[in-house]
């Protein structure tokens, strides 16, 4: 059918552009991102997490962000990335968020409060997707790690870009203690441990990484690697080890490319 009626009044966004949210325990970030280039095509919106991380709460600053990007259409693709093991669109674990989240068909949530289909994924997963698209893994081939060090230490396998989900390599006993208890970020601080001091335990932790998993490549993120001169020098592993490019705008472009990716 013909449509007579003039120009249309409504925006009409590039196919290459799709919404990425990344959602902190602290802070839920959104933009408009052309997944071709991994730039963002709009102002990177903030705002912050609901006091209590409750589903419902969440969810409405979402969709009130989304609705900001002027997709009146619908038909932009949305990526939403959140600190939690994701199985099925469930949310399976909860980081610095309320405990409701454990068990929740969060994806479905989304969905309906939204009125759009969306892409719901681990936001380390998404982190490891953007920098092997746009960041410091761009054409590696292999088996990439991603690691983010912060409160505690998320993780991404990316095998010769594919990712394999929810990976929780923080969770790996290393000297008989849970990792990430004694090499995050947040155990530095605690510790008032020297660069040189979290070095060594950031050896054991990447040594043992190594031995289990062989990776042609290990990227480190969170807000630390941005020092990354300071530790990364010190350590010996045969893989190389760099420090992440995208810091905190990965979890957004992550999430937009893996909505925007072509379905099987």
């Amino acid at each position: 059918m013909t449509d007579d009626s003039g120009p249309s009044t409504t925006p009409v966004l590039p196919a290459t552009l799709a919404i990425g949210i990344d959602i902190g325990g602290t802070g839920i970030k959104g933009a408009l991102v052309d997944v071709t280039t991994g730039e963002l095509m709009s102002e990177r919106l903030k705002v912050p997490t609901p006091k209590g991380g409750e589903p419902a709460d969440i969810v409405a600053e979402v969709a009130a962000m989304v609705e900001r990007f002027g997709d009146t259409t619908g038909t932009v693709p949305v990526g939403v990335c959140f600190p939690a093991v994701v199985i099925d669109g469930h949310t399976m674990s909860a980081a610095n968020v309320s405990k409701r989240w454990i068990g929740l068909p969060a994806e479905t949530l989304f969905e309906k409060t939204l009125g759009r289909d969306i892409t719901f994924v681990n936001d380390a997963d998404a982190a490891g997707v953007a920098e092997l698209h746009f960041g410091a893994a761009k054409g590696k081939r292999g088996l990439v790690i991603m690691t983010t060090l912060g409160t505690g230490i998320g993780s991404a396998l990316l095998y010769d870009g594919v990712l394999i989900p929810n990976t929780e390599l923080g969770h790996l006993e290393v000297d008989g203690r849970d990792a990430e208890t004694r090499a995050s970020f947040a155990a530095k601080e605690r510790g008032r441990l020297s660069w040189k001091n979290w070095a060594k335990r950031l050896q054991r932790y990447y040594e043992t990484v190594e031995m289990l998993f062989s990776p042609t490549l290990i990227v480190v993120g969170g807000g630390v690697s941005k020092e990354s001169d300071q530790f990364l020098p010190l350590l010996s592993l045969r893989a190389p080890i760099v420090p992440a490019a995208l810091r905190n705008n990965a979890g957004i472009l992550g999430a937009a490319w893996l909505a925007a990716r072509p379905r099987a």
